[in-house]
């Protein structure tokens, strides 16, 4: 079994995830220190998604423990976690800005001008009155990314988060995670694209048929 060790935000001990006779997980253990982004990188199908559900609480392992700041996650999420997992999920008919409010409401932990803030941080205009369901993909993955970082949380596990961006929105959802490492934040971000992940982590690891390992 690892040792969780204080330096470490998140240590995964002997985790395996089964789907009836399908095994998403096999006997995964490791664990990514505090103050660092590090990188998922494997193939649609690989783990990536279950494994990050895994260490949200999304999904009970099958088998074994996680531990995030030293605490065991059970089946909720830990209160300081900012997610973004597969397609955001967000009320088609209200603008970006009624949606981030909606969900703030749930802890009373922000202000309006913090939405605002963080919607700005993100490329998006928080007086623009569209709604969602007129949102590009891109832009969607924009919200996701505010929401996930609003509440000024310790650990983020962006499942895919550059899907839908231009160039130029890849390279400013790069500076700002950069930013965000450097205010001491940790960052798993998993994805299939070398590129991100290579120019973003500090860390690698590669996942495939629910097997992980360091490849950097």
């Amino acid at each position: 079994m690892m040792e969780v060790r204080e330096k470490d935000m998140v240590t995964v001990n002997h985790v395996t995830k089964r789907f009836k006779e399908t095994t998403a997980l096999d006997q995964i253990s490791v664990s990514f220190e505090r103050g660092k982004i590090h990188g998922l990188i494997g193939r649609n199908g690989s783990g990536k998604t279950v494994f990050l559900k895994c260490i949200c609480g999304f999904m009970e392992p099958t088998e074994g423990e996680v531990y995030v700041d030293g605490m065991r996650v059970r089946s909720s999420c830990p209160q300081d976690i900012g997610i973004i997992l597969e397609e955001p999920g967000f009320v088609g008919s209200m603008s970006g800005f009624q949606n981030l409010k909606m969900l703030a409401s749930i802890r009373r932990k922000i202000t309006d001008e913090r939405i605002r803030e963080v919607m700005g941080q993100v490329g998006l205009d928080p007086g623009m009155k569209k709604a969602v369901k007129h949102y590009s993909l891109g832009m969607r993955h924009r919200l996701g990314i505010a929401q996930a970082i609003m509440e000024d949380p310790v650990l983020l596990l962006l499942d895919e988060p550059m899907n839908g961006l231009d160039r130029q929105g890849v390279l400013a959802m790069r500076e700002l995670f950069k930013k965000l490492r450097e205010e001491g934040k940790t960052i798993i971000v998993a994805s299939h694209y070398a590129e991100d992940i290579d120019a973003l982590c500090d860390t690698v690891h590669e996942m495939d048929q629910g097997h992980i390992r360091r490849v950097s």
